[in-house]
């Protein structure tokens, strides 16, 4: 079996994304030649062609692409060991929790206030992030544990401690025709062509078909809304950062969430320990009933 040193992975990956000897020379920072070299005595230890070279151009083989792909794993969890440990070294290194700003914040809250009292965790660093980023956090080794939401977002590679399951509602303008009801289906918010659904990215990075504005982030989305641009679905307890114009009106129909801490596998270590202790003895979060258009505190 052919051993890989981390520079010639390093080299290739830089080599494989520029698609040029000389600029990636230039990104490493190292002369052209022995770039060149350290491919090509990488492809005589792997015993396969990584990259189809002529005057004109650069590409890669369908053994490049597949070595492209698992050199950013590899790199990345070099890197990733190297942060989590010297983290755990440091003495008094806060646990840094990531969660989506405005999602679960009366959790949050509770949770912040109970760590106080548990001697184990020391001190909790909130990282707010945007939708979808937190596994990124969690898997680079900037976050040691998340709040996230299944089964909407990515948790693959992950251990999970559930915390509570609830329904959702829908975020309209305070002018919508919604506020009159006690409650819709999905159909009824799908149908409405006139403030249609925005449309959050996959975790592909790709969008879904629709006729509703993309978005990325939750002052995007909080704006169309207050517009009337856009309709949103969201948990319940998901609407801190509810805008005057905003009233969320139940969806009966909506697949439930359940609210989950994760943390990368088999990391758990005595801090994530006592954070999960104490987060799975919190309640389920009130629900809110008020339904006026004014800011959230749930």
């Amino acid at each position: 079996m052919a051993n890989l040193e981390t520079r010639e992975l390093r080299y290739f990956v830089t080599v494989a994304e520029e698609l040029h000897f000389r600029r990636a020379a230039d990104r490493l920072g190292i002369a052209q030649p022995p770039l060149s070299r350290a491919i090509s005595q990488l492809e005589r230890r792997l015993g396969v062609q990584l990259l189809e070279r002529d005057r004109r151009r650069v590409t890669l083989t369908d053994a490049g692409t597949v070595l492209l792909s698992e050199a950013r794993t590899a790199l990345d969890a070099i890197s990733t060991a190297a942060q989590r440990t010297q983290r755990a070294g440091a003495s008094r290194q806060p646990l840094v929790l990531a969660t989506k700003a405005g999602a679960s914040h009366e959790l949050l809250q509770r949770l912040l206030d109970a760590v106080t009292d548990e001697p184990a965790l020391g001190q909790v660093e909130v990282q707010l992030c945007e939708v979808g980023e937190q596994a990124g956090l969690l898997r680079s080794g900037t976050a040691d544990v998340a709040i996230m939401h299944k089964p909407v977002d990515d948790l693959v590679g992950f251990d999970t401690e559930d915390l509570y399951t609830e329904g959702q509602v829908v975020i309209v303008p305070a002018a919508h025709p919604f506020v009159h009801r006690s409650e819709v289906v999905l159909a009824d918010v799908q149908e409405d062509h006139a403030v249609p659904m925005a449309r959050w990215p996959r975790l592909d990075g790709t969008y879904p078909d629709g006729p509703g504005p993309e978005v990325r982030t939750q002052s995007q989305i909080a704006q169309l809304v207050a517009l009337a641009k856009a309709l949103l679905v969201i948990p319940a307890s998901s609407r801190a950062w509810q805008w005057p114009e905003h009233v969320a009106v139940p969806v009966t129909d909506a697949p439930r969430i359940t609210t989950v801490l994760a943390w990368p596998a088999g990391s758990r270590s005595s801090a994530i320990s006592a954070l999960v202790r104490v987060a799975s003895g919190l309640s389920d979060p009130a629900p809110r009933t008020d339904r006026s258009p004014s800011r959230g505190n749930s």
